[in-house]
């Protein structure tokens, strides 16, 4: 009877113990996430002057063109500054094909102003993913 209780008693620490573990590892979890959620949303703002930087320059450039295009973006190519808007190339997927090697790719020159708002794009080239720069 003895082993009973000792037993029973040592499964009521574990759990409470693992308990106070899950509920804590859960409070860390939560309040990470939510600081991550709060600096990664202040990140897209513009800044105090109301222009982006580069960096979510191309995340807006990202976000727009894939809605738009319905495409799946690739790859960030550059980016630029020229005068009060940012030029950021996109690689996007136009056409998958088996074997990967012969996907149809394009890149896109993507203008978007101070503010993080697209202005134009457009296809500036078409090529196989296998095609080596310069054929």
């Amino acid at each position: 009877m003895a082993a009973k209780r000792q037993s029973s008693g040592s499964a009521k620490r574990e759990s409470s113990g693992s308990a106070r573990r899950e509920s804590s590892g859960s409070a860390k979890r939560e309040s990470s996430g939510s600081a991550k959620r709060q600096s990664s949303g202040s990140r897209t703002r513009a800044s105090s002057n109301g222009k982006v930087g580069a960096r979510d320059a191309v995340k807006r450039a990202v976000e727009q063109v894939a809605e738009l295009t319905s495409r799946p973006v690739e790859g960030v190519l550059g980016v630029e500054r020229a005068d009060d808007q940012w030029v950021v190339t996109l690689e996007l997927l136009e056409l998958r094909r088996v074997p990967d090697s012969t996907d149809v790719l394009a890149s896109y020159a993507v203008v978007v102003d101070d503010r993080g708002e697209l202005q134009q794009y457009r296809r500036t080239h078409r090529y196989y993913r296998s095609q080596v720069e310069g054929d």
